[in-house]
């Protein structure tokens, strides 16, 4: 996320957390500002290898729609999702039109591959900047809701524009990086922004990965054929034979010592 939107953010949640501070420990960490395309279940290393196929064959369709345009995202205003979510709002705009087709493409792309992928909601991008579900202990205190006024000044407030380059595939669940980011198991970029070390490091390990893939599968052919078979339990028999015979020799040995 760009430094200028980053710290308008954080003004907004300094400001809120001045009118109450118990809400310090509902606020999402400046690494974590990110829009969600897309949720999904990967319930495996197999499932998550088959994402990462996804992902990877999502970036042409992605280049098709943006025709080698690049994707500014301007981020003005805030609302909430029942009260319990507050966001920075989307700018209506006309990047609003391929924006939309990206997450549907993906929807479509990630469930062809067989993967649980999307909601019944509609895609509402943003800029999440609070959760009370994050302090669950807030409702014992009375914290029931986000109350309008704590952002009441920042309603139409223009916190600044980003430019879509990069779209990564992020855990939930896993550890989250150093930064703050989450876990990322593989990501694309997207458009002529040069690629940074974390994307040639992400790329590596994806590469990786799935040459591993690749020998497991070769692994596991392999450990099917009767032939393979057939010679494992061969070699098991002849090592017990031996094994058994070597303790016979043993025994005697020592006999004949005493």
């Amino acid at each position: 996320m760009s430094v200028q939107i980053t710290r308008g953010i954080k003004i907004l949640q300094n400001a809120i957390i001045q009118q109450d501070k118990q809400l310090a420990k509902a606020m999402i960490s400046d690494g974590s500002f990110h829009i969600t395309l897309l949720v999904m279940q990967l319930l495996n290393e197999e499932e998550v290898n088959i994402g990462i196929g996804a992902l990877l064959e999502l970036k042409p369709f992605i280049e098709e729609i943006l025709q080698g345009k690049q994707l500014i995202l301007p981020f003005q205003g805030i609302d909430t999702f029942g009260n319990q979510v507050g966001f920075v709002k989307l700018a209506e705009g006309d990047h609003i039109n391929p924006l939309l087709e990206i997450a549907e493409t993906a929807k479509r792309t990630f469930q062809g591959k067989g993967i649980l992928a999307g909601e019944n909601r509609g895609f509402k991008p943003h800029l999440t900047f609070m959760k009370l579900s994050k302090a669950p202990w807030l409702r014992k205190k009375g914290v029931k809701k986000i109350d309008p006024e704590f952002y009441e000044k920042f309603i139409s407030h223009r916190f600044g524009e980003e430019m879509v380059h990069r779209i990564d595939l992020c855990s939930m669940l896993k550890k989250k990086q150093s930064n703050g980011y989450y876990h990322c198991e593989s990501s694309i970029v997207i458009g002529k922004k040069p690629i940074g070390f974390r994307d040639l490091i992400n790329e590596a390990l994806r590469r990786e990965r799935m040459g591993l893939k690749s020998k497991v599968k070769q692994i596991k052919e392999l450990l099917l054929k009767p032939e393979t078979q057939a010679r494992i339990r061969r070699e098991l028999f002849e090592g017990r034979s031996v094994n058994n015979s070597n303790q016979g020799n043993q025994v005697d040995f020592g006999a004949t010592l005493t």
